[in-house]
């Protein structure tokens, strides 16, 4: 029996499986053909890992750490997957997509993926479901074979796989796969794997690693030992539907999380009270009216932004504060769960508020005593959300509301910002990078008709204008301070936008080949704009995000999405596709050699 089929038979029951539509709001995928000692990941190096005792030597700036490789062929949409890779039969597909969760311990990183992000974010938040194929990559949807194998899985997840888990030794270079730890230490324990959605989150502290994702049911987690590396365990948390992020603030470890599917129930803030031996345990520190997306600490509080429910109108995007740390008992209890108080959202920004209701918030820093985050906005998400609610009976959402509903990610950061004047709205917030005027559709205007007129934000940007003047940079995806800087990358859609209708292009500018890829910017001192330090993915254009980054004392490390799961061949001059772990030296950071040495896509700006 192929191992798709076995797949399918090893998930969880068929009644279960019928809640896939859940996965509306929760980006991922995988599916794998075949198993080596690394899981599916290119060699980077001939020789072999460096032995105890050793350091890597220094290596070109920046540096690929690991890659996904091939791990399914393709024959078609809709047929059977032959036997491979090698690929006799089709060619090489790369489902791994997304470094989507990391974190570091030590000389250790400690990261899983996310596969064919591109294909279930276009099917759960946009209703593409009509198989796709180009050069770059395919979305089989409901004509997968895992679908066909199992008729109760939606169109939507036909193109999930389970995710990887990987453990990286920075100092002596040597990666390792935890998944088989995983898979070789029970059923259960393999099932759960074999059921999450991917590896979304990662945290460490006193020694346990904590990786988890969303599941078909609630939301999984995995333990390890981080100096040992043995497999400590997993479990389900059935109550929560999503985990993005964790935090240690004052020698205490914490999670955000969403209640119930796509935050239906609103959000939470999870102290980790376990050990190695009852890696499991937590005590509900924070109540929320959103699913929590980003978390950090900041000047004694913990800080965190959450993201709307698709399901749930005028949810809108807000930035939170906690009740200080220190008062009482050392940490947040129980008894703060209800302190949180509300810094920000975005209806203090965007003036329409149909668009205003897709926004998500992205990235989260302390910095300079400022609290930094970005905006999200998934390309045509708020054009969709305009159609459904003025133009029902179109078949498009007409070019007008194509190009007024398009937004850019913006940048903003909140000074003087206690929980006292938070509740009464009058912490300091400045618009760093964005638009002092949006256009905002007038329902009642023209007899009716409706019309769009451009209308203040209220703000007027202090360095900049939004996607810092790129305007297919839709993601601040994330923040991280190293080395007294604060940097920032994004997701830029620009490659995937060469082919975008006209509207798009004229109101973000046209998709050329000099700005493929994601973009990593820094600010070295708050009172300066942020410069450039590399605006092409860093070394691969087909590198559309900075998904994750974390840093030791010396560098960064970068877990970038890269969805191009047809882009496999390593002898043509298009780079690959898969997720890349790339180390930044922060002296070469420091440099901001942005977009230097990196090879240009061929065939212009519509390159393929």
């Amino acid at each position: 029996m192929d191992r798709t089929r076995l797949l399918t038979r090893s998930l969880l029951p068929a009644a279960i499986l019928a809640t896939m539509p859940l996965l509306a709001a929760v980006p991922t995928a995988h599916n794998r053909s075949r198993t080596d000692a690394l899981g599916h990941t290119l060699a980077l190096a001939d020789q072999p890992p460096l032995t105890d005792g050793s350091t890597a030597p220094a290596s070109p700036e920046p540096e690929l750490l690991a890659k996904a490789a091939p791990d399914e062929c393709f024959a078609g949409i809709g047929k059977p997957y032959p036997p491979g890779p090698p690929c006799r039969v089709g060619v090489p597909k790369v489902n791994q997509a997304y470094v989507w969760g990391l974190t570091r311990s030590g000389d250790k990183l400690w990261f899983g993926t996310a596969p064919n992000v591109h294909c279930l974010t276009a099917g759960t938040g946009l209703k593409q479901t009509k198989p796709v194929e180009t050069d770059d990559f395919v979305c089989e949807y409901g004509e997968s074979q895992l679908r066909k194998f199992n008729p109760l899985l939606p169109a939507v997840g036909g193109d999930w796989r389970p995710p990887d888990v990987y453990r990286y030794d920075t100092r002596t270079r040597q990666l390792t796969d935890k998944r088989s730890d995983i898979g070789n230490a029970s059923a259960l324990d393999r099932l759960r794997l074999n059921s999450t959605v991917g590896i979304r989150a990662a945290g460490s502290h006193r020694g346990v690693v904590l990786l988890g994702g969303p599941a078909l049911v609630g939301i999984n987690l995995f333990a390890f030992d981080d100096e040992s590396g043995r497999f400590l365990g997993s479990t389900t948390l059935a109550r929560y539907g999503n985990i993005r992020n964790f935090v240690v603030a004052d020698d205490a470890l914490y999670a955000g999380v969403g209640v119930g599917p796509d935050g239906l129930g609103g959000g939470a803030v999870l102290r980790w009270t376990g050990t190695r031996s009852d890696p499991f345990r937590f005590k509900v520190v924070g109540n929320l009216p959103g699913q929590v997306s980003d978390i950090t600490a900041h000047e004694g509080r913990i800080a965190l932004i959450t993201w709307p429910s698709a399901s749930v109108r005028g949810r809108v995007p807000g930035v939170w504060l906690s009740p200080r740390l220190a008062d009482g008992e050392s940490g947040l209890t129980p008894a703060d769960a209800k302190g949180w108080s509300q810094v920000w959202n975005v209806t203090r920004y965007e003036p329409d508020p149909v668009v205003a209701g897709t926004y998500a918030l992205g990235g989260l820093a302390s910095y300079g005593g400022y609290l930094y985050w970005g905006t999200m906005h998934v390309p045509m998400k708020s054009t969709q959300a305009h159609k459904k609610r003025y133009e029902p009976e179109r078949k498009q959402a007409s070019p007008v509301a194509v190009r007024n509903t398009q937004r850019t990610a913006s940048i903003f950061r909140a000074g003087n910002v206690d929980s006292a004047c938070a509740c009464k709205g009058k912490a300091s917030v400045e618009l760093l990078y964005g638009e002092s005027k949006l256009p905002a559709f007038d329902p009642k205007a023209n007899g009716g008709a409706g019309g769009w007129r451009l209308t203040p934000t209220g703000y007027t940007p202090k360095f900049g204008a939004a996607g810092f003047g790129n305007g297919y940079n839709n993601y601040i995806w994330k923040m991280v301070v190293a080395g007294g800087s604060l940097y920032i990358g994004t997701m830029d859609w620009s490659y995937l936008a060469r082919t975008s209708r006209g509207e798009v292009k004229a109101t973000l500018g046209a998709a050329g080949a000099s700005s493929y890829g994601a973009d990593l910017w820094a600010f070295d001192n708050p009172n300066r704009p942020a410069k450039p330090v590399d605006t092409t993915g860093l070394g691969n254009y087909l590198n559309y995000g900075i998904r994750t980054m974390v840093a030791d004392d010396s560098a960064l490390y970068l877990g970038m999405a890269n969805p191009m799961n047809l882009r496999t061949d390593r002898e043509d001059d298009v780079p690959e596709g898969g997720w890349e772990l790339i180390r930044l030296s922060l002296a070469a950071a420091n440099r901001s050699a942005a977009g230097t040495g990196r090879p240009a896509p061929p065939g212009g700006a519509c390159g393929k």
